[in-house]
């Protein structure tokens, strides 16, 4: 992240800032400077004219041996659309150590591969108890591993623009078949591609969607004023307002209209706060066709073509594309 702010953000005499901290600090201790970074913590960095990319092709292929997935037939998605997975009480138990194992090493794919961010979230909710239809999830994720290796994020050097910081926001309803709450997902994208995202079950049942989607909207928006200010801290400040992209129009309406009707009086007054930023013009909510919205693969199982199209959005690709 530090090369990937120093190429994109600072200017010249940010540089040569650096170079002279660098030799201050050579002179005090025993150091080799390696030059821009190739690798950190299993992640992969080519750096190019165009930008900055990044992914973790070493690290599957040291997960699909490990757990004997190395020749396994690829799929295409990591889910099947329409599975709904439950705590199969009755279902036949697997190791949960193994299964656990297996969480977790999927789980730091997820720091290059927001693709995987739902369907992970998805199966970690089921390491107490697991069983085989669990188990069989996990194998159909490392079969679509096997066929994306190369994929990962890149980052796009812009010279002459700076890309602004834009969120989008989504909610399934009702959507976990044990308890009936919702999943939230938000995802923030910045030069190009996915700098922070959540796919993450809701704490409380809904009665509305318009409710799903609102406690969805005030999760990103804490979210993205966080990000605001890391950015500020960076030399990379955001001009104007945090926009926040939403396929709900209910929602928008509510952050606008202080009003309460029918369906908003019950919902929790902490989440109103989305209000006050709104009046305060530090957030504008934006209405987004659904089909447009990125958020959505953090919500639910989607279909290959919708998938693959909001895959593509999220700033990932082979590199072999952009060799």
């Amino acid at each position: 992240m530090c090369l990937y702010v120093d190429d994109l953000i600072f200017t010249s005499n940010d540089e040569g800032m650096f170079r002279t901290f660098k030799q201050s600090i050579m002179k005090e201790f025993e150091m080799t400077d390696l030059g821009k970074m190739i690798y950190f913590l299993g992640i992969k960095v080519t750096q190019s004219a165009g930008g900055i990319f990044i992914y973790q092709k070493k690290y599957a292929r040291e997960v699909l041996e490990r757990f004997k997935m190395d020749d396994c037939n690829p799929m295409q998605v990591p889910i099947i659309p329409g599975t709904k997975l439950t705590r199969d009480g009755e279902g036949e138990k697997i190791d949960s150590t193994y299964y656990k194992q297996m969480i977790g090493s999927l789980m730091y794919m997820t720091a290059t591969r927001p693709d995987l961010t739902y369907v992970v979230s998805l199966i970690s909710r089921f390491m107490e108890a697991p069983t085989e239809l669990h188990y069989q999830v996990v194998r159909k994720i490392l079969r679509y591993l096997k066929g994306t290796l190369d994929y990962g994020l890149f980052y796009k050097k812009k010279k002459s623009e700076r890309h602004k910081l834009v969120g989008f926001s989504d909610s399934d309803y009702a959507g976990d078949v044990d308890d009936r709450k919702n999943t939230s997902g938000y995802v923030f994208l910045l030069n190009g591609a996915t700098i922070s995202l959540s796919s993450k079950k809701q704490t409380i049942v809904t009665l509305s969607t318009t409710e799903a989607e609102f406690i969805a909207a005030a999760s990103c928006v804490c979210q993205g004023i966080w990000l605001r200010g890391i950015l500020e801290e960076v030399k990379y400040t955001q001009q104007g307002l945090i926009m926040l992209f939403c396929d709900n129009s209910s929602t928008i309406k509510l952050s606008k209209n202080p009003v309460l009707h029918g369906r908003s009086k019950h919902i929790d007054v902490r989440f109103h706060f989305l209000r006050d930023l709104t009046k305060e013009g530090k957030v504008e909510l934006v209405h987004c066709r659904s089909v447009e919205q990125i958020a959505d693969i953090l919500t639910k199982p989607l279909k290959a073509e919708s998938f693959m199209k909001l895959r593509a959005l999220l700033g990932m690709c082979s590199i072999n594309e952009i060799n």
